[in-house]
């Protein structure tokens, strides 16, 4: 596992999040982590990479998820990268390591209708809260022995999970591929880490032995969806075109172009494709989210806010979701709408506390309550690392806030 030298953003999407532990959580069973430990970090960068640092906090590249063949073959990546915590491989540094990632990044939401909040560009933008230490250096290089250990280990992991470890040779036929020629250059002697090649032939030797059970195919539909919703909001337009081209009918296809539509400023062309999707699927709350961030950057909040409160009824507690429904409020400002978007981001918060719900706090607030606005936008650049301006914040928000109130004691908090 190596990190970027040039450190990179946590991205922050419902749908992406809950396909990822539904697909984890057998494995998070199996190795007797205890429910509500678990914790997914979709990386922004397009390595072909996860790890996992004490067990408990995966952080999974999004390179990895739009190439990745199959659900299966991501969680063998996944029962690879907690084999190397249950071996020990990590203990000395995993600590360490788990601190420096949440330090160096910052949370940004994936939905366009949150990255232009308020005409802020530092919400969307990956902005670090600081970089180096940790996250700068290639922190392990595994010998032969810890990765034949970890694939061991990875493999009685998804059999005890009732998956199918042949998931392991689909990713190291895949990683064989991307890094094939590569490899064929190099001494296996001169390096203390096992080609792909070698740890191919290991694990297809430890599976032919296994009595493994036909298990059936799960989440497949739902892998594909979050795939294209990846590539739509983070490759360019070329890139969606050669993936999901016009050709494509698919659902898949229809939710990626209509994405970069949308990125591209086609909003017409972006809502005919997730009315489509909605005629199709009635009840996916995702398309529905969709629509709610098309409706918001035409300017049509009456429809935004519909579309939202459409995808949350039907998604549950989102604190996404709920944090662009109070975005949307907060601009179009009827009467109740900035109650309404305050009582949204007091429950985003609940479920978690990202940067941006309480900068849209602060905005609804705003010149009303400039006490809890000051207390919210202190609160939100301490999430980003920015303490010169949760000291000036916080004073504020002391200034204009009674001492008993819940925000002035929080705001003292925050300055000591």
């Amino acid at each position: 596992m190596a990190l970027p030298g040039y450190g990179a953003s946590l991205i922050n999407d419902t749908e992406t999040e809950r396909l990822l532990n539904k697909l984890i959580q057998p494995l998070a069973d199996a190795a007797n982590i205890p429910d509500g430990r678990l914790k997914i970090h979709i990386v922004d960068d397009n390595d072909f990479n996860a790890f996992v640092t004490g067990g408990e906090d995966v952080y999974v590249y999004t390179g990895l998820l739009k190439q990745i063949k199959s659900p299966n073959a991501f969680q063998a990546v996944i029962a690879h990268e907690m084999a190397h915590t249950i071996g020990g491989h990590m203990a000395q540094m995993a600590d360490r390591m788990d601190a420096e990632m949440k330090r160096t990044m910052l949370i940004q939401a994936l939905g366009v209708g949150l990255m232009v909040a308020g005409g802020n560009p530092s919400l969307g933008a990956g902005v670090l809260a600081g970089s180096g230490g940790v996250a700068r250096q290639s922190m392990l290089a595994f010998t032969r022995d810890e990765e034949r250990i970890a694939d061991d280990l990875g493999v009685k992991l998804m059999m005890d999970a009732g998956l199918n470890p042949n998931g392991f040779v689909d990713v190291l036929e895949q990683m064989q591929e991307i890094t094939g020629a590569a490899e064929s250059k190099i001494n296996p002697n001169m390096v203390n880490h096992p080609l792909t090649t070698e740890r191919l032939n290991n694990v297809r030797e430890k599976i032919k032995h296994l009595d493994i059970k036909k298990s059936k195919t799960q989440y497949d539909d739902e892998f594909k969806l979050v795939q294209a919703k990846l590539v739509g909001y983070l490759d360019d337009l070329q890139r969606v075109r050669e993936l999901y081209p016009n050709t494509d009918k698919s659902d898949a296809g229809l939710y990626a172009r209509a994405i970069a539509n949308m990125r591209g400023g086609n909003l017409d062309g972006a809502k005919m494709g997730v009315q489509t999707l909605i005629a199709r699927n009635p009840n996916n709350p995702y398309f529905y989210e969709l629509m709610g961030d098309i409706e918001y950057q035409f300017g049509h909040f009456d429809d935004s806010v519909a579309a939202y409160e459409k995808s949350l009824a039907l998604a549950g507690n989102a604190p996404q979701i709920q944090t662009a429904l109070a975005l949307v409020l907060t601009e179009r400002n009827k009467p109740g709408d900035t109650q309404q978007a305050i009582e949204l981001c007091k429950r985003s918060i609940l479920g978690e506390p990202a940067p941006l719900t309480y900068w849209v706090m602060g905005r609804a607030y705003g010149e009303d309550d400039p006490g809890r606005s000051a207390w919210a936008m202190a609160e939100y650049y301490n999430l980003i690392g920015k303490d010169d301006q949760v000291k000036k914040y916080a004073k504020i928000a002391q200034k204009k806030l009674k001492k008993n109130d819940p925000e002035y004691i929080k705001a003292g908090d925050l300055l000591n």
